[in-house]
């Protein structure tokens, strides 16, 4: 039955996931970059600068940091961990230049999203901001595009519940948590009618739903200050620890770098046969790099929307470094660290076991240390991208329903049952049911960024022209 349900879902990911979708997404962020001149290279330390400040006579609930580290906590998850191995191991090392690639065109889309986010946000009778782009693709293209809002939410719904929010990240921690204290599953507990699982398993389940729990109960306040906690503290351990492995194989780092540009354009001479079609090895990775990032998913917008700003570019420019470190500086990381240490040629691996070979065979420690390393920062990464997507899907359900509270409290306990279920799903089945969602959600995002690329260039150019002027307030320069 597993196998017959596999196949069925790889079949419905590979019509999704086509051709018409992959240069959807890619040439809204070529469009962009063309017509704003490469604002995502250009204005990358104004936006690193803009990161950190604040701006407290904005609207909004959040700080701009604030937004951008509950975005990133639903981005840096197992897409920069797992699904970066997946991406290498069914592509080949090539995959990893295609996510580049799409990390950096993909940015000029994130900017986008932020700017649209803010300018067509709502404020509600209790003074929380609401936007993303069921709100730009109403307000913005006009009320008779309001099924394609819809369409937008109820996709966004389904990824926070199937997808990216619960599904692929517990599997991801549970896999890491086995891997560490039980990698034999010498204590193993029958579970009748769905099957024999490791007891750290069930435990990690047990204790991951609880603290999830703790938590969406709190509301987006909560999840934001545990966010920008948590994902700035393990993001730089994470860097430190593969930055660490690099130096350590220095003298590989060009015959890596070889390696993956040779596999993005002629992956049967490096993988042997294996991969065979270059569309496969770009599938793989923009599939994977949009997974992880989510630039053209329309998430991010979602959480850029509550920023306090009053400037839609400012916050389009705080939105993009999301992508930048997310993918271009943590999956980059990950691929290379996978290449240098020879993990993607091993066979019998997959998930989390390729990074966890790298970490164990590239870094100078005791392989036991690194282990345990590696699945502390994909246990906080994929707890807090469960938070970030519990936040996204809520916003998404509120938009289709109305504000009835009966019904949100209904679907977060929902969300958290999902998150007990995780664990129990085949890793095979939880990344491409996610694929097909991300997917699913991006059509009517990016037909909106189409839609309105003609505003975000606008706003980009009377900002910067005004800015050069002189007029903006202080606050926002």
């Amino acid at each position: 039955m597993w196998k017959a349900l596999n196949d069925f879902l790889v079949t419905v990911d590979n019509c999704v996931w086509g051709v018409p979708l992959i240069v959807l997404i890619l040439c809204g962020g070529i469009l962009l970059s063309l017509r704003m001149g490469f604002v995502q290279f250009r204005k990358l330390p104004l936006a690193f600068k803009y990161m950190f400040e604040k701006e407290d006579d904005g609207e909004g609930e959040v700080s701009s940091f604030q937004a951008l580290c509950t975005a990133l906590s639903a981005t840096i998850g197992t897409g920069n961990i797992v699904g970066v191995a997946t991406a290498v191991m069914a592509g080949g090392p090539g995959a990893i230049f295609w996510l580049i690639v799409a990390a950096c065109f993909g940015m000029a889309t994130k900017y986008a999203e932020g700017l649209l986010a803010v300018k067509y946000r709502t404020v509600d009778e209790e003074g929380h901001a609401l936007g993303g782009p069921f709100y730009y693709i109403e307000k913005g293209m006009g009320k008779k595009f309001k099924p394609l809002a819809k369409l937008f939410a109820f996709f966004g719904v389904c990824v926070g519940l199937f997808g990216i929010g619960t599904f692929s990240q517990v599997n991801g921690i549970s896999s890491a948590v086995v891997n560490f204290f039980d990698p034999k599953t010498q204590f193993a507990v029958t579970i009748p009618g769905i099957g024999t699982y490791s007891i750290a398993v069930i435990i990690a389940s047990i204790v991951l739903t609880l603290c999830v729990a703790l938590v969406l109960l709190g509301g987006l306040q909560r999840i934001a200050k545990v966010s920008e906690f948590v994902v700035p503290f393990m993001a730089v351990i994470y860097v430190a620890c593969v930055v660490v492995l690099i130096l350590c194989n220095i003298t590989k780092v060009p015959y890596a770098f070889s390696v993956i540009i040779n596999g993005a354009f002629n992956p049967r001479a490096v993988t042997g046969g294996a991969v065979g079609s270059i569309f496969i090895v770009m599938q793989k990775g923009i599939a994977r790099g949009i997974f992880s990032n989510e630039s053209g998913l329309g998430s991010a917008p979602i959480a850029a929307a509550a920023a306090k700003t009053k400037e839609p570019v400012r916050q389009g420019l705080v939105s993009m470094t999301g992508t930048f470190i997310d993918t271009i500086i943590i999956c980059t990381m990950t691929g290379l660290s996978i290449v240098l240490t020879g993990a993607w040629q091993v066979k019998g691996l997959e998930g989390v076991q390729v990074t966890n070979y790298a970490f164990t065979h590239g870094l100078p420690i005791p392989a036991r240390l690194a282990s345990f390393l590696l699945m502390l920062c994909l246990v906080f990464f994929a707890f807090t991208t469960i938070l970030g997507w519990d936040y996204y899907s809520e916003r998404c359900l509120e938009y289709l329903v109305g504000k009835k509270e009966p019904i949100l409290k209904a679907f977060r306990y929902l969300y958290i049952l999902c998150v007990f279920a995780g664990p129990y799903m085949s890793v095979s089945a939880v990344w491409t049911i996610a694929d097909i969602f991300n997917g699913l959600m991006a059509i009517p995002n990016m037909i909106a960024i189409y839609a309105l690329n003609g505003e975000i260039v606008g706003e980009t150019k009377d900002y910067f022209r005004k800015r050069v002027l002189g007029k903006l307030a202080p606050a926002n320069d």
